[in-house]
């Protein structure tokens, strides 16, 4: 398994479905990069409204991105994370779950010229192998020809207890009610908007979390991977 994985593979699906825990854990399995591609938009999302940005100005958000020296690396601090994000020498980790974000980064990814730019910089780092990578379009646009593609999916209700916890457990305010109406306009955003929708490609493994075990989730996926291993 180690050693004949896929040299891609894709993990997609809505928010809180599992796909950063569980892909950070394949990656560990499987010694190969974990890579959030969410965390890309959530880096842009929260610059723009750090200089106090529109995130409704696509043009002035599309020019943000291109200028803003984004860096993901293995995690260099201890404290839970699962990925160190710099953006201009800037540790910004921990503050791309806030609120604010999470109310805004769907609307950040709705614009085609965003979504280009940050597509092109993760392609750049699926050519180079040995990746796990997570998304909502990851599948189907980012790496279409990905060997391997997963699709994790839970109800709403579940997803919402899941973001809820993971606020509560940071120290930080989490009003539950607010969380699951975020979740749901991203749903509803990540679905409907033209570039790039939130759906699982033809050919994805689709597994539904809902009421399942993280180490459950787990062994089903790597059943998956030793299939295409074999």
């Amino acid at each position: 398994m180690l050693n004949t994985a896929p040299a891609v593979i894709a993990i997609d699906g809505p928010a809180s479905a599992g796909k950063s825990t569980l892909g950070k854990k394949l990656a560990g399995k499987l010694g190969y990069l974990f890579f959030d591609t969410g965390c890309l938009y959530r880096a842009v999302t929260l610059c723009a409204l750090k200089r106090e940005i529109p995130v409704t100005d696509s043009e002035a958000i599309s020019s943000l991105t291109a200028a803003l020296d984004i860096q993901v690396t293995q995690p260099e601090v201890q404290d839970g994370r699962q990925y160190t994000v710099i953006v201009d020498q800037i540790d910004i980790t921990w503050d791309l779950r806030s609120p604010e974000t999470d109310a805004s980064v769907s609307i950040v990814s709705t614009f085609p010229q965003v979504r280009n730019i940050l597509t092109q910089r993760m392609r750049e780092i699926a050519r180079a192998g040995s990746v796990v990578m997570v998304g909502r379009d990851i599948g189907t646009v980012v790496v279409p020809n990905a060997p391997l593609k997963i699709y994790l999916d839970a109800k709403i209700d579940e997803r919402a207890r899941r973001r809820h916890a993971e606020i509560i457990t940071r120290g930080e305010h989490s009003d539950f009610e607010q969380v699951i109406g975020s979740m749901r306009s991203r749903d509803l955003t990540d679905s409907l908007r033209e570039t790039a929708p939130l759906r699982a490609a033809a050919d994805a493994h689709v597994i539904d979390t809902t009421g399942m075990e993280p180490d459950h989730v787990f062994t089903a996926i790597k059943n998956i991977v030793k299939k295409y291993s074999s």
